[in-house]
């Protein structure tokens, strides 16, 4: 029997990765516009981001369960991952992310938000001496270029220093969900990892609000979105088994093969994939500047993933 080569080995992994990191990119991508519609509806930022975590962790539980069958053991091993990763990478990021933007310019928040890869790289490079290569520092100059002209930021914004702290909290986070989501050395199903720290960080939410941390109101009223009015349970269930359980989960398992640095730089997408929802849903058109974006955004991810082939 023919063994396969190196090269087919990592084709292997990153195909398959490739197309998990662009569904949890887009899944991620479509919370945005859902979440706007609550909002406009009259709920709370804390409240939908609390529902919608709290809903994926009900989802990813029960199967979550059937892959620890015998092997409880993990978990209490991974205890202080899923901990860190329900705090930060879910509770921590998503505050952190919608206090920015209380502060703040969304694009601007945003923008700061999505260097996460940059740190990724950066914490690898440093923690772990994988310095990154030629290609890969080009693909982050390609893809950090493509996301200033998504965002339309090149004319400037005014800087808020609270905002911005907080939009370093959201980049931590985001950064610490990609490092995390990468490790599978412990053995601890990714399934696992996503339920444990999506029931973590939705409680923690609930905690937020309880004590007056966030606001945390919710309502039953309709969502309009652009041109059609949808009952409130329907956004909710979206948020929920979409854009929590099916992203965070599709994104564990595209960073165990792609590795952080790689996963991180193709989650990039999601910018490019909120843009296309906030159309469709929510009328909000994308200027020609940021279709150049894009696509310089999805050619930095291309390049980068040359790098890393030749790494």
């Amino acid at each position: 029997m023919a063994t396969m080569t190196h090269d087919s080995r990592v084709g292997a992994r990153l195909g398959p990765g490739l197309g998990l990191a662009v569904v949890s990119a887009s899944s991620f991508g479509l919370s945005g516009p859902l979440g706007r519609g609550l909002m406009e509806a009259g709920w709370s930022s804390a409240a939908a981001v609390a529902v919608r975590v709290l809903l994926a962790a009900v989802v990813l539980v029960p199967a979550a369960l059937v892959q620890l069958r015998g092997r409880r053991h993990l978990l209490r091993r991974n205890a202080p991952v899923v901990v860190a990763y329900g705090l930060v990478a879910v509770a921590g990021c998503q505050l952190s992310y919608f206090n920015a933007v209380a502060r703040m310019d969304v694009g601007v928040a945003l923008l700061v938000e999505y260097t996460a890869p940059v740190a990724v790289v950066l914490w690898l490079w440093l923690r772990h001496r994988q310095r990154p290569g030629r290609l890969t520092a080009l693909g982050a100059l390609l893809a950090v270029l493509g996301l200033l002209l998504v965002l339309d930021l090149l004319s400037g914004a005014a800087a808020n220093v609270p905002g911005i702290l907080w939009a370093l909290g959201a980049m931590v986070g985001a950064a610490v969900y990609f490092v995390l989501s990468a490790r599978e050395e412990d053995g601890l199903p990714g399934t696992a990892l996503a339920a444990g720290g999506l029931l973590l960080g939705g409680l923690v939410l609930l905690l937020a609000g309880a004590v007056g941390l966030v606001p945390f109101t919710a309502t039953t009223r309709p969502v309009a979105f652009d041109g059609f009015t949808t009952p409130w349970w329907v956004p909710v269930l979206l948020l929920g088994v979409v854009t929590a359980a099916l992203g965070y989960v599709a994104g564990i398992a595209a960073t165990r093969r792609l590795g952080a640095r790689l996963a991180s730089f193709v989650a990039l997408t999601e910018v490019l994939m909120a843009l296309v929802f906030a159309w469709l849903l929510l009328g909000q058109q994308p200027r020609p500047v940021q279709l150049l974006g894009g696509v310089l955004t999805l050619l930095g991810v291309v390049v980068v993933r040359l790098g890393e082939r030749r790494s």
